[in-house]
């Protein structure tokens, strides 16, 4: 955003943000805030606190000493972008994602050699786990965790007591609070829905997520276990049973331990059952409206070919029924018009009267955090911190999440000029 763009706007955002940062009880602390969002929006490659300062006409120690050391709540902020984007984006689902930060050094808090989404190989990085309010039309980053590898937990650090105190001295020049360890990103993404449901007051909406998460049999039980309906994508070679397949009890001889009920024939993969209900079964859906037209597509539709049937997933970690049976759940899989075999799989708790195209959209929704992503990357400076803390990371990102809160609010407002 150009400064002259900024002036039009600068009444609306200094509201917005007045808003938004209102449990900031000091007014200096606020107007930082603002002053902080503002360098976020203005045009500029890099949107670290030295360029920002100087594009913003100020001194960046008060940017730093805003960001580092002053005394305001970051997640009473978060909690309050939730609620402005639950009460304005009608969102329909949750979308869980992460994505990384490539890093050049080892300081940065949970900063290691991991697979990096944004090099598209391992590299040095740090990892975000993030919580999206998305519709088909709006979303919103809510809420975020830093992934902490176990290279930087000295509770994982097995026997090596020079290790441990080294990650200890490592994680104190971070300021990592002692009860943050390393923890499975699908059992952040959990927690967090936790916090933006208990503590946020957030409605319960259905969750979708790549095969990262939806691959982890916890994460389904977990939602689950918290009435929270999912559509995620699985790898092909998850097993199940189908649907109308039923345990049955063997015959007792008398002695011993009665058998327990059980399937009469094994699980197949959800690639097997769809190659065996044939590419007859796919039914062509249209679920929404994209950006690229053509002469046999002038509508820009989105469009494919899926199968839905019903499944019963399979693994030793999913609990059974007194009567041995497994959970159902719909299997969706896409197989486009010339595909050999399906390419996409997910599973999902919605009801089983559900539409074929609303599976597929709500299925499909996700595609709003790479949307997110790319705003609040290229856009937004969400990947430009360069500070070493802890408390510095999380506080950029949620002003980061405010600055895109507004962008979306303006993007909402058709009587005004708003970034792309």
């Amino acid at each position: 955003m150009t400064p002259e763009e900024m002036d039009e706007i600068r009444p609306r955002l200094e509201a917005f943000a007045a808003e938004m940062l209102g449990t900031v009880k000091r007014r200096d602390q606020r107007a930082k805030g603002e002053l902080y969002v503002r360098g976020l929006m203005l045009d500029g490659k890099r949107k670290s606190m030295q360029p920002m300062a100087e594009r913003l006409g100020v001194d960046h120690q008060q940017l730093q000493q805003f960001i580092s050391s002053s005394t305001w709540d970051y997640v009473e902020v978060r909690r309050r972008v939730s609620r402005w984007a639950a009460a304005h984006i009608t969102p329909e689902a949750y979308a869980i994602d992460d994505t990384g930060f490539p890093k050049d050094g080892y300081d940065s808090p949970g900063v290691a050699r991991m697979y990096c989404g944004a090099l598209g190989k391992r590299g040095n990085c740090q990892i975000a786990v993030s919580v999206n309010l998305v519709s088909d039309h709006a979303s919103a980053a809510v809420n975020w965790r830093l992934f902490i590898p176990d290279s930087w937990d000295d509770a994982a650090s097995g026997d090596d007591p020079l290790l441990a105190e080294a990650i200890r001295r490592r994680r104190q020049r971070a300021g990592i609070p002692d009860q943050v360890r390393h923890k499975e990103k699908w059992r952040q993404a959990l927690e967090m829905l936790d916090e933006v449901r208990g503590q946020w007051e957030l409605p319960g909406l259905p969750v979708v997520a790549d095969a990262g998460y939806g691959d982890a049999t916890g994460f389904r039980l977990g939602l689950t276990e918290r009435g929270l309906a999912y559509a995620v994508a699985v790898k092909g070679t998850t097993t199940a049973y189908p649907g109308e397949a039923l345990p049955e009890r063997p015959p007792y001889s008398g002695r011993g331990r009665p058998p327990r009920p059980a399937y009469p024939m094994p699980h197949s993969t959800l690639r097997d059952l769809v190659l065996a209900a044939g590419r007859g079964a796919a039914r062509t859906v249209t679920w929404r409206q994209g950006t690229k037209s053509g002469p046999r597509n002038p509508r820009a539709d989105m469009r494919s070919r899926f199968v839905a049937m019903r499944v019963r997933p399979a693994n030793r970690d999913i609990p059974r029924d007194l009567d041995g049976s497994l959970p159902e759940c719909w299997l969706l899989a896409e197989w486009p018009p010339g595909a050999a075999e399906p390419t996409d799989y997910w599973l999902s708790t919605l009801p089983a009267g559900t539409p074929l195209r609303e599976l597929v959209r709500i299925a499909k929704i996700r595609w709003r955090v790479e949307h997110d992503y790319r705003e609040l990357k290229d856009g937004l400076g969400l990947d430009h911190f360069e500070g070493r803390s802890y408390l510095g990371w999380h506080r950029h990102v949620t002003l980061a999440a405010l600055a895109q809160a507004f962008c979306t609010m303006l993007r909402l407002d058709p009587k005004v000029p708003a970034p792309a």
